[in-house]
């Protein structure tokens, strides 16, 4: 199985060409954003000059937030026009951050079977990210959901899930593993008990913090070969918008957001390695 990794375009301040030399040099195949607020040229452009691949960001009824009131029936035509519109841009899957941590069970249910369906029509790879203020906002709804619709597929950013619960997943790793064999992709974030993005994953203190994430990952990329992956895909997402820690008074950045998520995307290569060769070398002695 191969790792691909993927910038991601949320904090991204400059120009998209510059957003794609860096994912080049950083050995990036590819860059992840919403093609509803990115010029398209632009990005088609900076994609076809340098060779790189797209994933496509569905955000449903607003922002990351969604608006509290929108219907469901919003929700799915939000992801039916994005679908629409990102098309031009011929993205490898799709990333649909939808639905509302206020719905019931059915309202979200009805959200996923039917935006699946129109994925499906127009043969387009999407999945579903585990994100807070959305109908997988924690481990026991999204349980709940997969039980109803096991052909789901997951954007896994577990991060959101440490904050919710307040707590690492290391004792909820029965949870873990079942969610695992929905994974599609990971967004690579890294999570602590108060916060859904520590202020820099190299720091010491926070090196439990990487290594159970670490150990999340490494049950979804088993349960991906399992299931026959032959690619795995990843994008570092640490990002802006009080994610980011800033200095009391002068909101000055405590880090800079590329080089966390370059750094991220190179110690993800090494860990990657380290687990296929760990793979291996166990199929190897038995």
């Amino acid at each position: 199985m191969q790792l691909q990794l993927f910038k991601t375009l949320w904090g991204h301040t400059s120009t998209l060409a510059d957003a794609a030399d860096q994912a080049v040099a950083a050995g990036f195949i590819g860059l992840e954003g919403n093609a509803d607020r990115l010029p398209h040229e632009e990005l088609h452009s900076a994609l076809q000059s340098r060779g790189l691949r797209y994933i496509q960001e569905i955000v449903t009824a607003g922002n990351y937030v969604p608006r509290r009131h929108d219907t469901v029936e919003q929700h799915i035509a939000d992801v039916e026009r994005q679908l629409q519109l990102g098309q031009s841009l011929q993205p490898q899957q799709v990333t649909i951050i939808g639905g509302c941590d206020a719905w019931s069970l059915e309202q979200s249910v009805r959200f996923f079977g039917e935006s699946q369906e129109i994925a499906a029509r127009m043969d387009i790879t999407c999945s579903f990210e585990t994100h807070r203020s959305r109908s997988l906002f924690n481990p026991w709804i999204t349980l709940a959901i997969l039980e109803r619709l096991p052909e789901l597929r997951l954007t896994c950013d577990l991060s959101h899930w440490v904050v919710v619960l307040e707590r690492q997943l290391d004792d909820d790793w029965n949870a873990v593993l079942e969610v695992a064999k929905h994974a599609h992709h990971i967004h690579a974030r890294v999570g602590y008990d108060q916060g859904p993005q520590v202020p820099h994953p190299a720091a010491p203190e926070y090196a439990g913090a990487l290594a159970s994430h670490q150990h999340y990952w490494e049950a979804i990329w088993s349960a991906q070969r399992a299931a026959g992956y032959a690619i795995t895909t990843m994008t570092p997402e640490f990002g802006p918008d009080g994610y980011l820690h800033t200095l009391p008074f002068t909101r000055q950045p405590v880090a800079d957001l590329w080089e966390i998520n370059g750094w991220m995307g190179h110690i993800e290569q090494m860990h990657f390695l380290s687990w296929s060769e760990g793979v291996a070398h166990e199929r190897a002695c038995c």
